[in-house]
């Protein structure tokens, strides 16, 4: 009888995560996608950030915190991959194109970069804020409850990187 109670319970546990999965994957990856920089990584992460989540799901005691707590690991996973990728990225040699894009591909292009590069000099708290403001369009609660924060310090790295990105993208208005 054990057994199969613990099988019941692990098949109920397995089937909210799908659930979670199926509603919020592409959330949690566009929400990666901006913190790292890259879709594939975005998706690697998220994909771990899953499978974190549900061994740890029991911690979860309010079922309604169980996409803050998703985010939370998404955000920490990020970091974790940033650092990773910022020592590869040093260690990388920089490829060359070998095809002249058109003229208005480079100037989509060129505007995607300075914008992802704005992003990208951000301090982390500002970019965690702004991202999830102006991605996830979060309220400043939840911001704050994502990030362990409290809500006056979202309002602060909103304002601040808000001011930040207006600076350096001065030249794309």
């Amino acid at each position: 009888m054990v057994v199969t109670r613990r099988s019941a319970e692990g098949t109920a546990a397995v089937t909210a995560t799908e659930v979670l999965f199926r509603r919020h994957y592409g959330e949690m990856v566009g929400l990666a996608g901006l913190l790292v920089g890259d879709r594939g990584t975005a998706e690697e992460v998220v994909q771990d950030a899953f499978a974190r989540f549900h061994l740890s799901r029991h911690r979860i005691t309010d079922p309604d915190r169980e996409v803050s707590y998703l985010r939370s690991i998404v955000c920490n996973m990020a970091r974790s991959r940033l650092r990773r990728l910022a020592v590869e990225r040093r260690l990388r040699p920089v490829p060359r194109a070998e095809v002249e894009p058109a003229a208005d591909v480079v100037l989509a292009s060129h505007r995607r970069e300075a914008v992802a590069g704005a992003l990208a000099a951000l301090p982390r708290r500002q970019r965690e804020c702004v991202v999830l403001r102006y991605w996830l369009d979060l309220p400043e609660r939840e911001i704050a409850e994502t990030l362990g924060i409290a809500p006056g310090s979202v309002k602060s790295h909103l304002h601040r990187g808000l001011g930040a990105l207006g600076d350096r993208l001065e030249d794309l208005r």
